[in-house]
């Protein structure tokens, strides 16, 4: 499934700045550098479909969009490339990485592994309430942004659509809506707090899973995601860590079962 190249003018949830104004080199109210706005901008482009695989980085425009100094996009870009995110090709620019088939099962062969090891590791602090009670918060979260999508999705997308969900979860008193990327970022990183596994925490988000989400957005996938991490928090959660790890790599196994189904289409 192929998404047309999304703007690099489209706004990003991480501030305004005002175009042609480079920022500070530091951000002391959000602690974050100005390289550093560019680099995490960019990766939550990529989960929001604002950059998609394949796309190619222009400096200047990202120094407009974020308001920032060519320096800082320059050093977020090698960042970005040290992570496997971005391609660095000579004298062709920046481009946001795209997977070959190959390299997608090389990447879901690696993350089935990881994502069963941190389901069992989690297990670990099921019977710590308060990181239990944040797991099961991060799932109500996947199930408000779930239900936001779906909103959305049948009012037309854009901010009526999303506006409606909103309302829709506020009256059933649940949290403010986040993105489900952002929701699932949550949800691994309860589960990573729960198991305490410094190596786990420290591998874990290099596994290039967010290309691999940018590049095939299937219907299948958003079918399926939210039942998988219903099983992985109901394993976890009741400290069984056999089950844990099977439903961690049994979500991996169906993402990649519904990847092979969309080629074989």
């Amino acid at each position: 499934m192929t998404r047309s190249p999304a703007s690099l003018t489209a706004p990003l949830a991480i501030g305004t700045p005002v175009a042609g104004a480079p920022a500070p080199a530091h951000d002391a109210a959000s602690g974050r550098s100005a390289s550093d706005n560019v680099f995490f901008g960019i990766l939550k482009g990529l989960e929001l479909g604002r950059f998609v695989p394949g796309q190619r980085l222009v400096e200047t425009d990202l120094v407009t969009e974020f308001g920032v100094g060519r320096n800082s996009v320059r050093e977020a870009l090698q960042r970005l490339a040290a992570e496997g995110i971005v391609e660095l090709p000579r004298h062709r620019g920046a481009m946001i990485r795209r997977l070959t088939l190959q390299e997608t099962l090389d990447v879901l062969d690696v993350a089935e592994r990881m994502t069963g090891l941190l389901a069992r590791a989690a297990t670990r602090g099921s019977g710590d309430r308060a990181q239990a009670q944040a797991l099961r918060a991060a799932v109500q979260e996947l199930v408000g942004a779930e239900k936001a999508e779906r909103v959305g999705d049948r009012g037309g997308r854009g901010a009526a659509g999303a506006a409606g969900a909103g309302d829709d979860v506020a009256k059933a008193g649940a949290r403010p809506i986040v993105s489900f990327s952002t929701a699932r970022r949550r949800f691994y990183r309860a589960l990573l707090d729960m198991g305490g596994n410094q190596e786990l925490r420290r591998l874990f988000p290099t596994i290039h899973m967010p290309i691999v989400h940018a590049q095939h957005r299937l219907t299948s996938l958003q079918q399926m995601r939210l039942a998988d991490y219903r099983r992985i928090a109901t394993a976890v959660l009741a400290g069984n860590p056999d089950e844990a790890e099977a439903a961690g790599a049994a979500h991996v196994q169906n993402v990649r079962a519904a990847i092979l189904a969309d080629r074989a289409v």
